[in-house]
């Protein structure tokens, strides 16, 4: 009889919790104030991407107008504006220097309250922006995609910060992935790179926030500018048995020379020779040099080594234009510099363009394969040797082509070429950069 009665009193408490957890999940005004606080931050993700990218679009085409009125304005504009840039970001802003990848990485990884502020705080988020923008202006070979996912990570951050919601690395990694869908509108790549990338792991718990920021930044992006696909739409394919003889091919040009980049950047920003070691202890210096070499290769190129690569990079995806065999190479070494520089910008929209470059290099050797379905898998081996995150680099590429036809291809093509990179820079690219962001002496001792 008493073990009757002390169940029914148990099963009374366990109904009573249920109602309760039940109510306080329904009613409570703290939760709810915390909810439309995250759904307030994944929204201002949105529209800055946006804003983002309408500044990052007129920055590219104020220079092509200036390098089309004064073709030999850029010997003087490059060296002194990258100068310019790089003089402030080491002198006061640290954190918003290179892709913001690294940064986020960083950030996630410390405990430290204060470095996390001053890697995702509001001035370094503010001057990513600007520095960036302006860095098209000068003719920097950078994206604005790797900035946009510092852009969502500070976002969110503060929201964690002002509406006191715990799980800051939760809210930071989905402001990345919300970052990324709103840049090119690939919200399964946003998830995917959040996962791949930036954590390098599924976390279960914090699923939900990673899927909710994406919809609603990557919903605001549609909104405002519309459903579209951010190369326009690609329809390749590989009609024969013969064509599949290219994947292994562009996974190996693809994996040497995303590999190759990956090395280089890594040597020279945190263990450079000693000439250039020696350079680099005056940033404004190192950063002219790169900015005159930069300009150089863009007077010759008559544009095309400089901005984000994107017009080119249509032309040959979406138009089948033929890219000419020159570009692949120095667009590679332009966005090179311009990261190894210290200024503000990012890596994703140039290294497609490099890529879709190599894969144009290589049609008089398939000449029976459609060139674009060569050029869209040397632009996913090529950017999965880069960043070493294959199936980001697949859905990402799938979802700014709009391309169902060529899944298998850019899937085999990916993973070989991330393979071939893994064997010449072991540690992948953004995880290696992201050691050279560390807590100040003062951060320390909070």
């Amino acid at each position: 009889m008493d073990s009757k009665v002390e169940a029914a009193r148990k099963a009374a408490i366990r109904r009573k919790l249920h109602l309760r957890r039940y109510r306080y999940v329904s009613l409570s005004r703290r939760l709810w104030l915390r909810r439309c606080v995250f759904l307030l931050g994944a929204v201002c993700i949105g529209l800055a991407a946006v804003g983002f990218a309408k500044l990052a679009d007129a920055a590219q085409d104020l220079y092509y107008r200036m390098l089309h009125t004064s073709p030999w304005l850029p010997l003087i504009l490059s060296p002194i504006g990258f100068a310019v840039l790089a003089y402030i970001t080491a002198r006061w802003f640290p954190a918003s220097s290179g892709s913001g990848i690294p940064q986020v990485i960083a950030a996630r990884r410390s405990k430290i309250v204060a470095f996390r502020k001053r890697i995702l705080g509001w001035p370094t988020m503010v001057a990513k922006i600007i520095m960036t923008t302006i860095a098209l202006i000068f003719g920097a070979s950078v994206g604005r995609e790797g900035p946009t996912v510092q852009v969502g990570a500070s976002v969110m951050y503060a929201v964690a910060g002002y509406a006191g919601i715990g799980r800051h690395n939760g809210l930071v990694l989905a402001g990345s992935a919300a970052g990324i869908a709103a840049a090119f509108n690939a919200p399964i790549a946003g998830i995917l790179f959040a996962i791949e990338e930036v954590a390098k792991s599924y976390a279960g718990r914090i699923n939900e926030l990673v899927i909710a920021s994406v919809a609603i930044a990557g919903g605001v992006s549609w909104f405002i500018l519309g459903n579209y696909a951010y190369f326009g739409v690609v329809s390749a394919n590989m009609a024969h048995a013969a064509d599949w003889s290219a994947i292994p091919i562009c996974a190996l040009l693809g994996g040497l020379m995303g590999g190759f980049f990956s090395r280089s950047l890594v040597v020279l920003v945190r263990k450079p020779p000693s000439f250039i070691a020696t350079l680099r202890r005056r940033p404004a210096v190192f950063a002219a040099v790169c900015g005159l070499i930069v300009a150089v290769l863009s007077i010759a190129t008559g544009g095309y080594a400089s901005g984000n690569g994107y017009m080119e990079t249509h032309a040959g995806l979406v138009d089948g234009n033929h890219i000419p065999f020159w570009y692949g190479p120095c667009k590679l070494i332009t966005t090179l510099l311009s990261s190894a520089s210290g200024i503000p910008g990012g890596l994703f929209s140039p290294s497609l363009a490099v890529g879709a470059g190599l894969g144009s290099m290589v049609t008089p050797i398939f000449s029976f394969v459609e060139p674009r379905a060569l050029m869209l898998m040397m632009t996913v081996g090529y950017f999965a040797a880069v960043v070493q995150s294959p199936l980001t680099a697949v859905v990402i590429v799938m979802e700014m082509t709009s391309d169902r036809n060529m899944v298998i291809p850019l899937m085999a093509t990916s993973l070989l070429a991330a393979g071939i990179s893994r064997l010449i820079q072991r540690e992948p690219l953004y995880h290696a950069l992201s050691h050279g962001f560390n807590p100040l002496p003062s951060e320390l001792k909070k």
